[in-house]
């Protein structure tokens, strides 16, 4: 058929693109920065999540660790973690737009069954300081930075699948909710 064209192949750009469209609904300044970056329109990000969409909930679709692989290559790294009783493989994969962290996805040791998916600190880099509320500014941190810099923190469930909050105790006593998407910090409350 004439007219018709092939979407191109759905990368790493493509994915980055699926994590912003999640975070525009809380960073959409920082969200359109790093879009251009990618040099991507704001139909590109739409499209991106309507395939990732479509890939996720296909009938007979790849299990979720087999389409990362499909979509981000092989992992840079994988590491076998033990979790209390459960073991588990953390796959971590290169994000361009952010070259400080990796896309991690925790996959049970036996079966692959994937656990969690989220944006964490590459492996030797610098974690942030975090000291005061003024240190948590958008996509400064990740969960699991934040949870260890102000204890106690509780985890809370989220408004979506890639939505994480945390209930953190600020110095000064104070309790405030940190809101994360894809793992990285969008807004305190």
């Amino acid at each position: 058929m004439s007219g018709m064209s092939t979407p191109p192949p759905f990368g790493p750009r493509e994915f980055q693109l699926v994590l912003l469209r999640r975070m525009a609904d809380h960073q959409p300044d920082l969200v359109d920065d790093a879009r251009r970056a990618l040099e991507a329109s704001t139909a590109e990000m739409r499209e991106a999540n309507r395939r990732w969409q479509a890939m996720t909930r296909a009938r007979g679709s790849r299990g979720p660790l087999s389409r990362y692989r499909s979509v981000l290559g092989p992992p840079e790294t994988t590491v076998h973690r033990r979790i209390g009783d459960l073991e588990c493989e953390a796959h971590l994969w290169p994000v361009p737009l952010w070259p400080e962290l990796r896309f991690e996805v925790l996959a049970a040791a036996r079966g692959g069954a994937v656990w969690n998916d989220w944006l964490v600190r590459a492996p030797g880099a610098a974690p942030p300081a975090l000291r005061t509320v003024d240190d948590l500014a958008p996509w400064s941190c990740t969960v699991d930075e934040a949870a260890r810099a102000f204890t106690p923190a509780t985890p809370m469930e989220g408004s979506a699948p890639t939505r994480w909050q945390l209930s953190l105790t600020l110095p000064n006593g104070e309790q405030r909710v940190a809101e994360f998407c894809w793992g990285l910090l969008q807004r305190l409350r």
